[in-house]
């Protein structure tokens, strides 16, 4: 990605099939595993989605516009409460192929703000990363970005 740009591209491999990985997408549970403390989504096509990412305010929210398992998901992408991003999101597309044994995901975000491109860029590696080693059976531990979640205590 050039300084500047209005998109953002990422790829890389991932040790598991794309069925495996395709649900990381579009179902709540699995978007809290890599990507969010808490997650809504109606992985459907028109379904909404709104994913508290760190637990700070920092709440993505949007449309799925195409889902077809297990290899595409395209979906807008806003900031809660940025009206700006509300009235022109950015779009999401992500595509998973065959490679070998697992998967090559591809991922575009075009439409953003260039005074957004940097921390976009920056967000969607550290959460790919993520999503790489969840989706592969690894646990990738606590996210350094979010805020600390507290802990339910039996007595």
């Amino acid at each position: 990605m050039s300084a500047g740009s209005d998109e953002i591209f990422r790829e890389l491999h991932i040790e598991a099939a794309p069925a495996h990985v395709f649900p990381y997408f579009v179902d709540p549970g699995k978007l809290m595993a890599w990507k969010a403390v808490s997650a809504e989504a109606e992985g459907r096509p028109g379904g909404r989605f709104r994913i508290d990412v760190t637990g700070r305010g920092d709440v993505a929210v949007g449309s799925y516009l195409e889902v077809s398992p297990p290899h595409r998901v395209v979906f807008t992408w806003s900031w809660e409460g940025d009206e700006e991003s509300i009235a022109a999101p950015g779009v999401v597309e992500v595509t998973l192929s065959p490679d070998g044994e697992g998967t090559r995901l591809r991922l575009v975000h075009r439409g953003l703000k260039p005074d957004k491109s940097a921390g976009s860029a920056a967000g969607w590696t550290h959460y790919l990363s993520r999503l790489a080693r969840v989706a592969q059976g690894e646990d990738p531990g606590p996210d350094p970005w979010a805020a600390p979640q507290p802990q339910l205590t039996h007595e």
